[in-house]
């Protein structure tokens, strides 16, 4: 029994941010049932190549893209824009605890499924809705996608080669990052909110609306970067893998490639100096501290470079961790999934497919020791669960007939 096993989700988003949300919840036990167009389904099913593959090694419909993200879900697939589909909706979100959904703003109005008509049938109903810019302001009715607000809100603005360097510019991450960090937000806003809920007891009326908007999400995250403009008023630039803040904290070339070098103190930086046969850089009052290494970077840095290439990135590694010198590779996914650790800590998890085989998806980072995570289904098939879930609500095989007949499910 998972921590959220007691938890009923209506899961009306598609794409990454809301999925991601629900397939977290979905991984720490709640039931969470993906809502997908007939036909076609969530738009990542067809963002491929590459397909999974069936028991037969042959390509599925299913890009890999949706796998990321819609494990431990079932799959129903209603027409929403019908009066049947609209109804077997609100049936579903009278007795659940959670809407997830990521429309436009005020684009389920219409069906009758926005928050205010939904919490007049359930008034413990805690409603997320994920838009790139929220539910109000002069942004308010545009789409948002990811790129995008990478952009608008200030990320790719110090992400990238600095500017004079070759390849300068700006640049994404090179995952979906704010959908992700969105995501993530949602299902604390979500748990959040169920706790207020259920504190002291259910109290009645007490679900609430959650206005989650990507550009607020990214803004949030700019951390130090955004706490560096706030106190000297100066807009950061961009400095490659290099740090604002900490140096040396970047990427150095080795005689095989390159390594991470992640000084954090003063003391990690004489030990490096040590080793790497250069004791004087820690007592240089242009090096000694990090402030200075700092201001002094570009005269630092290139000594560094001149210096780590001198070694193999495993001769390096070899010297710098018995050292407590923190450094380490730079690895492409294929060395990730490869790394002992990485092994160890079971982070791959292949699961048994409707379509046959197996689809491998990455483990939840998450370790409990009383509610662990439950691998319970591989990312479904489309409409994988449609009869199972009406035959909950009651229909019968005749009606679920007639309902596909009509094209509503």
């Amino acid at each position: 029994m998972g921590a959220l096993s007691h938890l009923k989700v209506i899961d009306l988003s598609r794409v990454l941010a809301g999925p991601w949300a629900s397939q977290l919840l979905a991984d720490l036990g709640a039931d969470v049932i993906k809502v997908e167009k007939p036909g076609s389904g969530d738009d990542t099913r067809h963002w491929g190549p590459p397909w999974l593959a069936d028991g037969a090694g042959q390509p599925t419909k299913d890009a890999a893209y949706f796998l990321c993200t819609n494990r431990n879900k079932r799959s129903l697939t209603v027409d929403m824009t019908k009066p049947e589909g609209q109804a077997i909706l609100r049936e579903l979100a009278a007795d659940a605890d959670v809407v997830l959904e990521n429309f436009k703003v005020g684009g389920l109005a219409p069906y009758g499924l926005d928050y205010g008509s939904l919490a007049k049938l359930n008034p413990k109903l805690v409603y997320c809705s994920i838009t790139g810019f929220g539910q109000d302001g002069p942004y308010a009715p545009r789409a948002g996608y990811d790129f995008l607000i990478q952009g608008m809100g200030g990320l790719m603005s110090v992400t990238g080669r600095a500017d004079g360097e070759d390849g300068a510019g700006p640049q994404k991450v090179g995952v979906a990052l704010t959908d992700i960090l969105t995501g993530l937000y949602a299902c604390n806003a979500v748990l959040a909110a169920l706790a207020y809920r259920d504190r002291d007891g259910f109290r009645a009326g007490s679900g609430q609306h959650i206005d989650l908007a990507l550009l607020d999400v990214q803004v949030a995250c700019l951390a130090n970067q955004a706490a560096n403009y706030l106190v000297s008023g100066k807009a950061p630039q961009r400095l490659g893998n290099g740090h604002p803040n900490i140096v040396p904290y970047q990427d150095f070339p080795t005689a095989d490639g390159d390594m991470i070098l992640a000084v954090g103190n003063d003391g990690q930086f004489a030990k490096f100096a040590a080793v790497a046969g250069h004791p004087e850089w820690a007592t240089d009052e242009r090096f000694a501290t990090n402030a200075a290494r700092v201001q002094h970077r570009n005269v630092l840095v290139p000594l560094l470079r001149q210096t780590t290439v001198m070694k193999t990135t495993a001769d390096w590694i070899a010297l710098l961790e018995p050292a407590a010198v923190p450094c380490g590779p730079i690895n492409d996914l294929a060395a990730v999934f490869a790394d002992p650790q990485v092994k160890h800590r079971g982070l791959r998890v292949d699961l048994p497919h409707a379509a046959g085989g197996a689809a491998p998806t990455v483990a939840n980072p998450i370790h409990y020791s009383q509610t662990p995570v439950d691998y319970r289904r591989a990312p479904p098939a489309l409409g994988q669960d449609t009869d199972a879930v009406l035959r909950t609500l009651g229909r019968s095989d005749a009606q679920i007939a007639a309902l596909r007949a009509g094209g509503v499910i």
